[in-house]
Formats: structure tokens, C-alpha cells, sequence
């Protein structure tokens, strides 16, 4: 059975992964998150279809090569979205090799972080506005 999620972040790295799934539920994004691609792969296997995933590239088991190389093979899967998440240095070829949407380098700037996040998902509950009455 498929479900919808906002977005499925893979990083082998837990606090990265911690850190990436804390900023994007602050803005109202649902978030799955996997450790590596083999889990990733089992997650939307089992149904998951997130509007966007945030993929880390070296990874072990499973690297995030071989998880779109997986995923690019599926046609069920390959629609999915994928910005890869690095902080190796990643071409621009390597990024269209992967059919990649888009490239974010390690450490993540936030602003760019939601910017590119923003293209492809809608938060599920949006943040409520601070009102300066309030204060």
C-alpha cells in the first residue's frame, strides 16, 4: 500500500540526518528518514512516495549511487525526485549523470536547504507565523 510523505532524507551520518529531519519538520515537512540506500530502497519498496529525496552519496552497504541506480531502474520509483546531499565534491556531470535534480554540498546552508526543498514539496503543517504582539 502506498502512502505519502513529504520528503525521505538518506545520510549514513546521524547527526546530519538528525539535523536535516529537525530544520525540515520546524517548517512543516513531514520526514522519513533512512541510513543508508539499502533502507531507503525497502521504505519505498514498501509503499513510501515521498515528493522529494535528500540523498547522501557516500554511504556504506548501499551507496547512494547504487540506490539511484536502483531506483532509476524502477518505474514505479523513478519519478521521485532526488537532490543529493554531499560533501565529497560533486560535478555538475555527476549530478546529471544521477539525473539528479539538484546538488546541495555538506555542510547545508538552511535558506538553500528550504529554497530547494520548497521547488519540489509543500509543508503538510506549515509553521504558525510569530505575531509581534505576542512579544
Amino acid at each position: 500500500m502506498e502512502h505519502s510523505s513529504g520528503l525521505l532524507v538518506v545520510d549514513d551520518d546521524h547527526d546530519i540526518l538528525l539535523a536535516l529531519q529537525d530544520a525540515l519538520e520546524m517548517e512543516g515537512y513531514h520526514v522519513a528518514v533512512a541510513h543508508d540506500g539499502r533502507e531507503a530502497l525497502e521504505q519505498l519498496k514498501g509503499g513510501l512516495r515521498p515528493e522529494l529525496i535528500l540523498l547522501d552519496l557516500m554511504m556504506p552497504d548501499v551507496s547512494g549511487w547504487a540506490f539511484r541506480a536502483e531506483q532509476s531502474s524502477n518505474a514505479e520509483l523513478a519519478s521521485i525526485p532526488v537532490v543529493v546531499v554531499s560533501g565529497q565534491g560533486v560535478s555538475s556531470r555527476d549530478v546529471a549523470r544521477l539525473g539528479a535534480a539538484g546538488y546541495l554540498r555538506k555542510p547545508v546552508d538552511l535558506d538553500d536547504l528550504l529554497h530547494t526543498v520548497e521547488r519540489f514539496a509543500s509543508p503538510e503543517d506549515p509553521p504558525e507565523p510569530v505575531s509581534m504582539a505576542s512579544w
